[in-house]
């Protein structure tokens, strides 16, 4: 797990349908999409979710579910992400499988972390690190978690919140494995470039190749 980890919109910004938003991602070098959606009727949830997930499919890159664990199984996506109020992510292993991605929220927390790992947990969420219009109350986290988190965590970091191509690489620096973004990505007029522009932080000089 390394790259561009991108999360879809609440609300769309973009006047492309949101399967072709995430085509664009992927098409832009998105390494694994989050289908992130709190608001809408179950159905519509149903629908977005399989169509986003037969889209990531055809480039074989994972579709995780936000918080969902039921629509996560529903769909058969590929894994589910996971906060402190959500479910268990021993049960959430169980219903998606040993093979399944189970991501964990862990705000500034580094012995959550530790902690997510031992249960099993396929990688581990710090941030916000930067002021974050998604979420802008959410704890925040340094560069030095991630440091300190790479000497004792061997699951892949994901460092999410306020991140952009122009602050991302000090995140790479620190340790993180991907960087999680919704609107430097889905918020930009050409979605393909914006993703791009995550992706290229990744390769020339990359520090962990």
């Amino acid at each position: 797990m390394r790259g561009l980890y991108a999360i879809t919109p609440e609300v769309g910004t973009n006047r492309l349908a949101l399967r072709e938003q995430v085509a664009q991602a992927i098409a832009g070098g998105a390494q694994m999409i989050q289908y992130r959606r709190k608001s809408g009727d179950r159905n519509q949830r149903l629908r977005e979710g399989r169509s986003l997930l037969a889209r990531c499919r055809a480039s074989a890159v994972p579709l995780i579910v936000n918080d969902d664990l039921d629509l996560a199984v529903q769909i058969g996506a590929d894994g589910v992400h996971l906060g402190q109020d959500d479910a268990d992510p021993l049960e959430a292993r169980r219903r998606l499988g040993q093979d399944a991605i189970i991501g964990i929220s862990c705000y500034n927390r580094l012995e959550r972390a530790v902690h997510a790992q031992d249960i099993g947990a396929t990688y581990a969420a710090f941030g916000r690190f930067f002021p974050s219009g998604t979420k802008p109350l959410a704890t925040q986290a340094t560069p030095d978690l991630l440091r300190r988190a790479r000497k004792r965590l061997t699951i892949p970091l994901v460092a999410i919140g306020g991140i952009t191509p122009e602050n991302g690489r000090v995140l790479i620096l620190a340790g993180a494995d991907m960087l999680a973004a919704v609107d430097a990505v889905f918020g930009k007029p050409d979605i393909r470039t914006a993703a791009a522009a995550f992706s290229a932080l990744f390769h020339d000089g990359d520090p962990n190749p």
